[in-house]
């Protein structure tokens, strides 16, 4: 399994709460993510602390348009739940400001994946999950999604072996370091022209079911 955030290659030197930083929440691994995007507020701050990186509550407020009061509110519960974190805290006009920040797993192989502990390995997909949905809502919210003339959406289970799902994450690993390599063409094209780059959104993930009866039970496309 690759996690894919972060910089392509392994994690030298890698230690736990160092290439995956750690909430200091204690809800469940699987209620946090439902909380994180259960709510559009919540979701809005998630994809704002995406683009700005470090952010206050006021900033936050003034980005998603919300009253401080809420934002604050909405902050403390994704916090309590891990799916933030503090990042550092300054003084601002005499008063303590605290500025948040997400938490994003290194890129890891599959060796290093494997070395991790089962609640290490619900730790790297909860932050991967909730940054890719709430990302992808938000764009959808924005008309950003289905105003881009260039989108590629797609869904579906495929029918293979354990060789074939093995050939499809090297497929998935190829392209996704290919997608760097673009990025980094394009940072010095724009750097030369001046042109002004934008985001783009590209969302992977790899998942198996074993279904009962046979490895390779044939379903219904859709």
């Amino acid at each position: 399994m690759y996690v894919l955030k972060g910089p392509p290659g392994p994690v030298e030197g890698r230690q736990i709460g160092t290439s995956i930083e750690r909430g200091a929440g204690s809800s469940g691994f699987q209620d946090a993510v439902s909380y994180a995007i259960g709510h559009r507020i919540r979701v809005e701050i998630i994809s704002a602390l995406h683009d700005l990186g470090s952010a206050s509550a006021v900033e936050l407020s003034r980005v998603v348009h919300q009253p401080l009061s809420t934002v604050t509110h909405h902050v403390g519960k994704l916090l309590k739940a891990g799916s933030i974190h503090i990042d550092r805290t300054e003084k601002v006009k005499s008063v303590n400001q605290h500025f948040y920040k997400l938490l994003n797993p290194l890129f890891l192989n599959d060796e290093e994946m494997g070395e991790l502990s089962d609640e290490e390995r619900q730790e790297v997909c909860r932050v991967v999950l909730q940054g890719m949905t709430a990302e992808a809502l938000a764009a959808f919210w924005s008309g950003d999604l289905p105003g881009d003339p260039r989108l590629f959406l797609a869904w579906n289970w495929f029918n293979v072996d354990e060789q074939g799902r093995a050939d499809i994450a090297e497929e998935q690993i190829r392209s996704w370091r290919r997608i760097r390599e673009i990025e980094e063409e394009a940072e010095k094209r724009c750097s030369d022209s001046g042109e002004e780059p934008y985001s783009f959104t590209r969302s992977k993930s790899k998942s198996s079911k074993r279904w009962p009866g046979s490895a390779c039970r044939s379903r219904p496309r859709t």
